[in-house]
């Protein structure tokens, strides 16, 4: 499941008459966030045959998204 799946599957799942504060949805979308974060990074790890020898994923990501 990709992050932006996971939290459109949190979204959804809020029924019409439950409350969610603004707080648990900012919540959610830094924890979508960092999974997208770690799916780059692994996708990257995992396509390292193909990389400069010294690049790893954390790398790739800072200097790609700069975080």
């Amino acid at each position: 499941m990709t992050a932006i799946e996971w939290l459109l599957d949190k979204l959804n799942n809020v029924k019409p008459t439950q409350f969610c504060s603004i707080e648990t949805i900012k919540e959610w979308v830094e924890q979508a966030k960092q999974m997208e974060k770690e799916q780059i990074i692994d996708a990257h790890n995992n396509g390292k045959n193909i990389l400069p020898p010294n690049e790893n994923g954390e790398q790739y990501y800072k200097e790609t998204y700069g975080k």
